[in-house]
């Protein structure tokens, strides 16, 4: 029977740290801020920023948000970035993806100043991820997911990882978190994708599995090695007539046919989904006393 791992409790711990930081950093006269942008009514995004803001909030972040619409040009959009980075008081930037079509949302992070780059999506923080400089900012999933391997006492040195998913927000930086010669990584890592052939095979053998593919109840138990670590990334929205909204989120991963046989388990939601904003509060704090030590010599 699996070990349910509470992202939740979890996140509450890290908000309890992140939140004395700030109080820190208040007496020092510094006051963190994190700035939201976000382009067009994508309705996930509104709830993502809204949950963002709520976090900041409670711990004593100060949160700026810039709504733009739909048809704002991608000029625009980088003209208000460039404004954030020119402004002393924003220790934090974050761009809500998705941004609208006509934008390229990989010029819009590489023109974040990396040191406000709490979502760790430009190329400078991603290329120290990958040289194992721990100067940079974390992507915040990938971040989230690897504190709750490490609280969770979950044994990460010569484990066999597998990773669905290739992405750039989590796939791809959390196997190169994991590869990492150092204390919670030291792992060997397999990173699947739609062009994987024999996916199942590749699970199976998997000590922890993290499922971060986008597809509804894609891991299944007969995919499952016995004891392993179950992580449920994905976000998948499924209809269903009976709740009022007429539609319920649920993961990659078949919850209640797998958790009998897992180790440890994610619930989805409840998992990964709070460790994602704990982590992006915590870069904030950061960034801010990074900033507060610059100003002040």
């Amino acid at each position: 029977m699996g070990n349910r791992i509470d992202g939740r409790a979890c996140a509450e711990k890290i908000h309890d740290e992140t939140g004395a930081r700030v109080q820190a950093l208040k007496s020092a006269g510094v006051e963190p801020a994190l700035a939201f942008v976000r382009v067009g009514e994508d309705p996930a995004s509104k709830v993502y920023v809204g949950m963002k803001e709520k976090a900041s909030a409670r711990l004593g972040i100060q949160s700026r948000s810039h709504v733009l619409n739909e048809e704002t040009s991608e000029k625009e959009l980088l003209g208000l970035v460039e404004e954030l980075n020119q402004d002393p008081q924003v220790h934090g930037i974050l761009v809500q993806a998705p941004v609208p079509d006509h934008i390229d949302s990989a010029r819009v992070f590489a023109k974040v100043d990396p040191e406000k780059d709490v979502d760790g999506f430009h190329p400078l923080n991603l290329g120290k991820l990958l040289l194992g400089d721990r100067t940079g900012f974390v992507p915040c999933t990938p971040a989230g997911i690897h504190e709750l391997l490490i609280r969770s006492g979950i044994e990460t040195k010569g484990a066999e990882v597998v990773i669905l998913g290739r992405g750039n927000i989590v796939g791809k930086p959390m196997a190169v978190i994991l590869m990492q010669k150092a204390k919670g990584a030291d792992s060997t890592v397999t990173l699947c994708h739609s062009r994987t052939r024999e996916v199942s095979e590749h699970c199976r053998r998997a000590d922890i599995l993290i499922a971060a593919m986008g597809q509804p109840h894609l891991i299944t138990k007969d995919m499952v090695k016995p004891g392993a670590a179950v992580i449920d990334v994905g976000v998948n929205r499924i209809s269903d007539p009976s709740v009022s909204k007429g539609y319920r989120l649920i993961g990659d991963v078949d919850f209640d046919g797998v958790m009998p046989v897992a180790g440890w388990i994610t619930p989805n939601p409840g998992g990964v989904g709070p460790m994602t904003i704990a982590m992006l509060m915590r870069n904030t704090v950061r960034a801010a006393e990074q900033a507060g030590h610059t100003q002040h010599g």
